[in-house]
C-alpha cells in the first residue's frame, strides 16, 4: 500500500518548494495534480519494475483543493496511509511575495486586488485546513528552514504508526503560533523576568528551569498536563490524525514556557514518543 501526501495550501505559500523537497527525499512528485487522475496514478504507482510507495501530489486550483478532502477518505478505506499537508502564510506575507515574483494570483480575475483574491481563496481553502494532517505556517520561514520542517516531518524518522508531536514555546507579546493543535498558558507561574539575576537567562539554563520546575504549582499544572495528554493523544491517534502540536505561552517565551516545554519533551520521550521541540521566541 501506498504512503500518499497530497499537498494543498494558499496560492504562494509554498507547496512547490514542499514537493521540491519532498523530491529530494525520495518521495515521487507530481505537481498541480487534477483530482480526476489520483485514483489512477496511485494504481500505476504499484506497478513497474521500481514500486513508487511515498507519493506526493500537489493539489491545484481551490477547487480541486475541496475535492481532494473526498478522495483522502476513499484512499483510506483501500488500506493507503493518506494525510494532508496544508501550507499557511499570513495575507500580508502572500502580498509581499506576489509583489515581489509579479506573478498574478490565480484568483486574480475574479478580486479587485491581490489581498481580496489571497481572502477569497483562504476562504474557499477554509475546509481544506481543517481536515489536514498538518499545517505549517510559512510566513517566517525561509526556504531552508520550510526544508528543515519538510525533513523532520516527512523524511522516514518516524514509525507511520506513531504520531509527530510537536512542543512549540512562544511569548504572548509575540502573537500567537498559527498552526498549532493544542495553546497552554502559564503566565500564571512566577516570573523569572523579575529576578535580576536570571533574567538574562532562558528557560535552557538550569538556575531558571530550577526556579519554573520548583514552584509547587508547577509540577501540579505538569501531573494534570500529563494526564490530560494520556488521553487526548490516543484519542487523537484513533480519529486518524498524524500529527499533533502543542505550544507552551508565557509573556515573552523565554523562561517560564521555555522550561515547561522542555520538560514536556522528557516525558513524551520516557512515553516512547519523539517530539520536536522548537523555542519559538527565546532570542527576542
Amino acid at each position: 500500500m501506498a504512503d500518499i501526501l497530497l499537498i494543498a495550501g494558499l496560492s504562494g505559500a509554498g507547496r512547490s518548494q514542499a514537493a521540491d523537497d519532498l523530491e529530494d527525499l525520495g518521495w515521487f512528485v507530481v505537481d498541480n495534480m487534477p483530482i480526476a487522475l489520483i485514483d489512477k496514478v496511485v494504481e500505476l504507482a504499484g506497478y513497474g519494475p521500481t514500486e513508487q510507495n511515498q507519493l506526493a501530489l500537489v493539489v491545484g486550483t481551490a477547487g480541486q483543493q475541496n475535492d481532494a478532502v473526498t478522495t483522502v477518505h476513499r484512499l483510506r478505506e483501500a488500506g493507503h496511509r493518506v494525510r494532508i499537508l496544508f501550507l499557511d502564510a499570513s495575507t500580508q506575507e502572500l502580498v509581499r511575495r506576489y509583489g515581489a515574483t509579479r506573478r498574478k494570483h490565480p484568483m486574480s480575475a475574479n478580486a479587485i486586488s491581490v489581498e481580496d483574491a489571497i481572502s477569497q481563496e483562504r476562504l474557499l481553502l477554509d475546509t481544506v485546513k481543517g481536515a489536514a494532517d498538518l499545517v505549517i505556517d510559512t510566513t517566517a520561514l525561509n526556504v531552508h528552514q520550510l526544508k528543515t520542517q519538510i525533513v523532520e516531518q516527512f523524511g522516514g524518522g518516524a514509525a507511520a504508526d506513531t504520531m509527530q508531536i510537536s512542543v512549540v514555546s512562544f511569548g504572548y507579546k509575540h502573537g500567537l503560533p498559527l498552526d498549532v493543535d493544542l495553546v497552554f498558558d502559564v503566565r500564571f507561574l512566577p516570573n523569572p523576568h523579575w529576578d535580576e539575576d536570571l533574567r538574562p537567562l532562558s528557560g535552557q539554563d538550569g538556575a531558571v528551569s530550577d526556579f519554573v520546575l520548583g514552584q509547587p504549582i508547577s509540577q501540579e499544572f505538569l501531573e494534570r498536563l500529563y494526564g490530560m495528554l494520556d488521553l487526548l493523544v490516543p484519542a487523537y491517534r484513533s480519529e486518524g490524525k498524524s500529527y499533533l502540536t502543542v505550544a507552551i505561552g508565557c509573556t515573552g517565551g523565554r523562561h517560564r514556557s521555555v522550561a515547561i516545554a522542555e520538560q514536556l519533551c522528557k516525558w513524551l520521550l520516557s512515553t516512547g514518543y519523539r517530539p520536536r521541540l522548537t523555542h519559538r521566541d527565546i532570542s527576542r
